[in-house]
């Protein structure tokens, strides 16, 4: 009898989850996007044991989403601020909290929105960049990168590609189609 052999799906989502998937390392990079980049603040704000954050934070800085930079020097204290990487996770964090509201805030409403520059609530909303289209499950298909019809044969670079130069241009750097975050306002 052959049994199939099982291996993982090679995937950017299971790679992503490696990093930020858990709780207190998604939550210390929310903070810094809403602008609390000490240690303590984030301590307080999202709850998280000292010594998980420190190791989140460790890990986060590592992975190159988040640097640390000195604002003290007696005694020594570091702040956090998000790379190009990090400030890449934003659609993810909003889009997270877009569902919590959703389905989870309860009678009393979401505890916290976000109003966007044009001065509406921000209604963040995934859409494909190159037809401007909502992006729906069933309006996509999974295709093997680099395949004919993946849209990165098709991305206009005479078949040369381009180089990615640093963590989160992985999908743009590549010339293909990516989905992109705007807001409905």
């Amino acid at each position: 009898m052959n049994e199939a052999v099982s291996q993982p799906r090679a995937c950017s989502v299971a790679r992503t989850l490696d990093i930020v998937g858990e709780k207190w390392a998604l939550l210390a990079v929310r903070e810094v996007f809403l602008g609390d980049r000490r240690f303590d603040e984030m301590v307080r704000r999202t709850g998280a044991p000292r010594d998980t954050l420190a190791a989140r934070l460790r890990s986060l800085t590592g992975a190159g989403i988040l640097e640390r930079r000195q604002y003290s020097a007696h005694p020594a204290r570091f702040e956090y601020h998000l790379t190009p990487a990090g400030r890449d996770l934003y659609p993810v964090i909003v889009t997270l909290m877009r569902w919590g509201d959703t389905y989870l805030a309860g009678d009393d409403g979401p505890p916290l929105v976000l109003e966007h520059t044009c001065g509406h609530t921000l209604a963040p909303r995934v859409v494909c960049e190159t037809c401007g289209e909502p992006v729906q499950a069933r309006d996509t298909r999974p295709v093997p990168a680099g395949s004919p019809g993946s849209g990165a044969a098709d991305s206009g670079t005479g078949g040369q590609g381009t180089e990615a130069t640093s963590p989160g241009q992985g999908a743009r750097a590549r010339g293909g189609a990516r989905p992109e975050f705007r807001v409905l306002g």
